[in-house]
This record gives C-alpha cells, sequence and structure tokens, in this order.
C-alpha cells in the first residue's frame, strides 16, 4: 500500500488499470486498495493546486499564529474542533514554538481576512491570541512550482 500512496501523492489522477500495471497488481486488488485506504480516511482527499495569480482572481491568503491555553483532559483537541469549523480555514496544525496553533487562511481580501481574525478567532473560547502574516506571493505549493520564479531562470548580471 505504501507504494500505491506513494504514486497517488505525485499524481492522483492516474486511472486504476494504469496503477495496477504499476504496481503489478490486478485491477480489483488496486480499486479495494484505494476504497479501505479512502475509507479510513488514509487518502483523505483530492485536490488540484490552482495558480490563482494566473487564473487572475483575486484572492487573498494568511498564516496566522494562534496562542491559546490547553483546557484540562482535552488538552487543545477541543480548540482545535472549534477552529476548524471555519470555512475561511483551510489548514491547522498543532506547533512548537512561538504559538500553538497554526492556521493558513483564505479571503476575497485582506480585510475579509481581519475580520474573521477580529470577530470570528479571536474571540472563539480558548484563544488568548493571534498573529496575522499576509501572503503576498506564492512560488510553490506542495512541491509544485507555480512559474512565478522567473520564467527563464536567467541570472541577473552582477557588477562589482
Amino acid at each position: 500500500m505504501n507504494e500505491l500512496l506513494n504514486i497517488l501523492k505525485d499524481n492522483a489522477r492516474y486511472e486504476v488499470k494504469d496503477l495496477a500495471l504499476l504496481l503489478n497488481e490486478e485491477e480489483e486488488e488496486v480499486k479495494d486498495q484505494i476504497k479501505e485506504l479512502e475509507d479510513n480516511k488514509v487518502i483523505a482527499g483530492y485536490h488540484t493546486i490552482i495558480n490563482w495569480e494566473r487564473a487572475d482572481v483575486e484572492i487573498s491568503k494568511a498564516i496566522i499564529f494562534v496562542n491559546c491555553v490547553p483546557e484540562r483532559e482535552r488538552g487543545y483537541d477541543r480548540i482545535a474542533e472549534r477552529i476548524a469549523r471555519f470555512p475561511e480555514v483551510e489548514a491547522l496544525c498543532l506547533i512548537s514554538g512561538k504559538a500553538e496553533f497554526l492556521l493558513r487562511v483564505n479571503g476575497r481580501n485582506m480585510r475579509e481576512i481581519s475580520n474573521f481574525v477580529a470577530h470570528k478567532l479571536a474571540p472563539t473560547e480558548g484563544v488568548n491570541g493571534t498573529e496575522t502574516m499576509f501572503i503576498l506571493k506564492e512560488y510553490k505549493i506542495h512541491g509544485i512550482d507555480l512559474g512565478s520564479i522567473s520564467e527563464d531562470n536567467e541570472r541577473l548580471p552582477v557588477t562589482p
């Protein structure tokens, strides 16, 4: 199954027949493995990586550090459940370091993200501080170069 996961990680669009050939297994066997992986949430979803800048779509993104105090006997889980319910939250991670959580959020513009932080996130029970950093430009997502770095990879001339 690890080999199947590694293949799908790089390209989730493979057809079952192609996966079966790559893995030297029967198509039904591969189909059953994929279904089991999906049912057990090992494969938690399939996503398309979109370069919004090239699509000429206005979207704002931010990284937010969230400070909070763990709850007795529940730790950070209940707070994470509350935060995860917000549709603006694309990713939520418990981290070590200067904050307890790292969030990646999306909005139509910076004001929408600011309003999310002020009116939804900050007042959430258990949250006692946030730090927001807006993403100005994305160069690489999930290992994929978005083509935002110099298209022709030419180095700028250096002069003494």
